[in-house]
């Protein structure tokens, strides 16, 4: 029994979902999201919220169940409030700038590393050293902030790098003399 899965999706004001086949279509007022279910999953909604239950009683079908339930639950919070992810640069010289759709990041090496920022999405960067990311779609968030993350992740013996807020680095202690 997942107890992820047996618990309905509820909409909140402001939030449609519609449905096309196995395809649900979420919409809100930060966007539209959609999303195909799998097929050993079904799906209905009533009084306001979405149900799922598995078609049959296999490990793979209890495991889509979950996952299905947790991937529109994402899209209706992302669509109502949406997601930010927050990264600060470590170290001497490190900063960013955001220029458009475009971040900017001097991180330690010869050159300005250049990023495109994803439709979707809104990057924005405070004290040349905090960079925001935001939007509604928890994936895509999630994705670019680690792309900028890997550009220049935190090493351990000093901590500099690219690092989400309060993530803790293991540091390791220098070479003995």
């Amino acid at each position: 029994m997942s107890r992820i899965g047996k618990n309905p999706v509820v909409l909140p004001d402001g939030v449609e979902a519609t449905f096309a086949g196995r395809e649900i279509t979420v919409k809100g007022p930060k966007g539209s999201l959609n999303w195909e279910v799998p097929f050993e999953i079904s799906f209905e909604q009533a009084d306001g919220a979405i149900a799922f239950t598995p078609k049959k009683e296999d490990k793979q079908s209890r495991a889509l169940w979950g996952l299905s339930r947790a991937m529109v639950q994402n899209m209706v919070t992302g669509v109502k409030e949406g997601y930010e992810k927050q990264l600060e640069l470590r170290g001497v010289g490190y900063r960013a700038q955001a220029q458009g759709q475009k971040l900017t990041m001097n991180l330690g090496y010869s050159h300005p590393v250049e990023m495109e920022v994803p439709a979707g999405l809104t990057a924005t960067v405070e004290n040349n050293t905090l960079v925001k990311i935001a939007g509604f779609d928890k994936q895509l968030v999630g994705q670019f902030a680690a792309d900028v993350r890997s550009k220049r992740k935190p090493e351990p013996y000093k901590g500099k790098g690219v690092r989400y807020v309060g993530e803790y680095v293991v540091m390791k202690e220098g070479k003995k003399k």
